[in-house]
């Protein structure tokens, strides 16, 4: 076991604030991003487009001085979100507390408050009952341990390169994906695919014809029709919870629902959810089995999430999924649903919540390349796929060694040499 002293955090931090309290006045392309609990994710300050803009004006008027020992933390909602201040030009909201540490300690102290004792310290100190707020008082009163230098550094960095190794795969697969979504809508969107000299077909003068059902020009020889064309589309259901014998955990049949494919957001393999079934719950439900590579849909809160299953899988009822034919691939039929999903979204319906049935979704509409087209395409893109699949499954075990070190590396039960 680790021997380690105990200090307030307010004893080694020079200072620990929060952001503006109120609505700062909002100007279009700044550059300075108004900033709050929800952009902190996994040590970085995250911008999207939802991240409103202030003035240079608006940000001197309420300054915080931050520096490469700051840590800023999510105290209002969702608690105990982290980010390292890398000198974006951010200001702070209330919901972004900050801490200001004395030391580069504040790497360790990042890994340290992921530990479910801490977060369930957040949470059991935040006060609110919708909405649960954790007051900078009992930040500064939080009693944490403080190794000495060579230790905290050796685990900040084993588990910081760990980190890392899964950042970078997430670039890579980030660039691997806008590739291969750009050759689709070369091919199948802009109409530039190879024509028989190599050259892009539509820019190159390949002859296009107008396609009345799709009410548009496609290329000569390629076709049309619904999309139940593409592959078989299969609902699934969900076996009685008040029966424990139908679920089991890991060792089952995976059965998905929209939530694990909402945690699997990011990525676009998943292996299971967070239940399987049991045979017991395969019978009782009557459920489906796809084969892996089957292109899952959520078709129902929400609309559009999407996945391509590495195993074979089973879902809830709020799915409706694509199992491929003999003529259509997997990565083809996964493009093909995501440019449509504007036009899916356009045709559900459902007052409590917005639903596509089987059989509205067997009968959008879609253009079908002329069958010389579609080997080539697969030939090419593939490759890609099974690269992003790879380094989606590393990126899964090494942050499952993440997680176990972690608690074990700040325990003393392991040590790093």
């Amino acid at each position: 076991m680790n021997n380690w002293k105990y200090e307030k955090l307010s004893k080694i931090c020079f200072k620990i604030g929060d952001g503006l309290h109120g609505t700062p006045s909002y100007v279009k392309d700044s550059g300075i991003y108004f900033i709050n609990g929800n952009n902190l994710k996994n040590g970085r300050i995250e911008i999207n487009n939802n991240t409103k803009c202030v003035s240079e004006e608006e940000l001197q008027n309420n300054f915080v001085e931050l520096n490469e020992n700051s840590l800023l933390l999510s105290i209002n909602g969702t608690l105990g979100s982290m980010a390292f201040y890398r000198n974006e030009r951010v200001m702070l909201g209330k919901s972004s507390a900050y801490l200001n540490f004395k030391s580069p300690i504040n790497k360790f102290y990042f890994y340290y408050f992921q530990l479910p004792f801490v977060q369930e310290y957040f949470f059991n100190v935040a006060t609110g009952s919708t909405i649960k707020n954790l007051s900078l008082k009992s930040i500064q009163d939080f009693e944490v341990p403080v190794p000495e230098l060579n230790e905290w550094k050796s685990i900040a960095t084993v588990l910081s390169a760990l980190d890392s190794k899964i950042e970078l795969n997430n670039r890579i697969n980030a660039e691997l994906e806008a590739m291969a979504k750009t050759i689709y809508d070369y091919w199948f969107v802009q109409f530039d695919f190879p024509d028989k000299n190599g050259k892009p077909y539509k820019t190159s003068g390949g002859k296009m014809v107008w396609n009345e059902e799709l009410r548009r020009e496609i290329p000569e020889g390629w076709g049309s029709g619904e999309l139940n064309k593409i592959g078989d589309i299969l609902g699934g259901s969900t076996p009685s919870k008040a029966i424990e014998e139908n679920f089991c955990v890991g060792n089952g049949m995976p059965w998905i629902t929209p939530k694990d494919l909402s945690i699997n957001k990011d990525k676009k393999y998943i292996t299971r959810g967070e239940l399987d079934v049991t045979e017991i719950g395969l019978k009782s439900a009557s459920l489906k089995i796809m084969p892996a590579g089957t292109v899952l849909l959520s078709s129902r809160a929400p609309i559009g999430y999407l996945a391509i299953s590495r195993l074979n899988v089973t879902t809830n009822q709020g799915f409706k999924s694509f199992v491929p034919n003999s003529k259509f691939s997997t990565e083809f039929i996964f493009y093909t649903i995501k440019n449509l999903i504007p036009e899916i979204e356009a045709n559900s319906s459902g007052s409590t919540f917005q639903e596509v049935s089987t059989s509205t979704l067997r009968k959008i509409k879609t253009v079908f390349p002329s069958n010389n087209i579609l080997p080539i395409f697969d030939k090419k893109i593939k490759p890609i796929f099974k690269q992003q699949d790879v380094l989606e499954e590393e990126n899964q075990k090494l942050a499952e060694l993440r997680d176990w070190l972690l608690p074990m590396l700040m325990n003393g039960q392991v040590k790093v040499n």
